[in-house]
């Protein structure tokens, strides 16, 4: 079993807001973002995306925003792409460690999140993944997205993420989040599936992105510890979900529950954050 200090702990502010319909100043978010880092009690946050602002209105400051993070030694920070041209923008940052691309195994998802193929999709990442390694500092992080299942009818099976995991391997990447996007998981799902992942690919770096109703979260996230899964990601109050996956968003995992899950932080610690976010998205 893992020991509580092996953990790491993503917040995702970003999938937390970028579905709000209306716009959160670019100072509120500065403001939260850098009270998520003051507080120590995460070691990456999701904060911002470089994609196109008509697709994703709330992320179209993310270059603004940035630029008023106070970052520090502690915290990495993680903004999304969906093509070269995002890749291009975000690699203009030094602040940014990890730029992330979505990589959908379900094609009806892969269309409707980059408006690519699955194929294309791969094309896409080999191009990101040659920008990226022309800054001193960054990494491509690979999203597979639908991991668990999709509602969409597409083919699915433990064995298309595998092999989809080890061609982008092949392409150098070395940092995979595993998303249940829709809910689809079930706790077994996500043990054999990890496990699968941890057994195939010992060399690679996993995460877990889970959306789940509150009631089935915490099942769920001791699945992942159960089968050695090291980092999990989740936003303050749940808050989130993909708006390009389905009409009904089912929200992030709490970043809360992992807090008192793996025993960071103390209660005026934890109530201050949840004022911070609810005081972020408050119109």
């Amino acid at each position: 079993m893992l020991s509580k200090l092996d953990i790491q702990l993503v917040d995702c502010p970003r999938d937390a807001i970028q579905g709000i319909d209306h716009f959160i100043p670019t100072e509120k978010k500065a403001k939260y973002i850098n009270q998520l880092i003051g507080s120590k009690l995460f070691d990456y946050i999701d904060c911002g995306s470089f994609v196109s602002p008509k697709a994703v209105p709330q992320m179209r400051d993310t270059g603004l925003l940035i630029d008023k993070i106070k970052k520090d030694d502690y915290t990495k920070l993680i903004a999304i792409i969906a093509n070269e041209r995002g890749a291009e923008i975000g690699s203009q940052f030094d602040k940014i460690d990890y730029l992330g691309y979505p990589f959908s195994i379900s094609e009806t998802f892969q269309q409707r999140n980059t408006n690519s193929s699955i194929s294309q999709a791969y094309a896409k990442v080999a191009a990101c993944k040659n920008i990226v390694d022309r800054t001193a500092s960054q990494q491509l992080l690979i999203y597979i997205s639908m991991a668990f299942g999709n509602p969409y009818r597409d083919r699915w099976h433990p064995d298309i993420v595998l092999e989809w995991v080890g061609k982008l391997k092949d392409l150098g990447i070395r940092r995979f989040s595993i998303a249940d996007t829709t809910s689809e998981a079930s706790p077994l799902m996500i043990k054999e599936l990890l496990g699968t992942l941890f057994v195939n690919f010992p060399e690679l770096e996993f995460s877990i992105h889970l959306h789940s109703t509150a009631e089935s979260a915490l099942l769920k996230v001791n699945a992942a510890y159960e089968v050695g899964c090291k980092t999990f990601e989740g936003a303050i109050l749940g808050y989130g979900g993909c708006p390009f996956a389905q009409d009904d968003l089912i929200g992030n995992v709490p970043s809360e529950l992992l807090l008192d899950r793996f025993g960071r932080g103390n209660p005026t610690q934890i109530t201050t954050l949840l004022a911070g976010f609810q005081d972020l998205v408050r119109s």
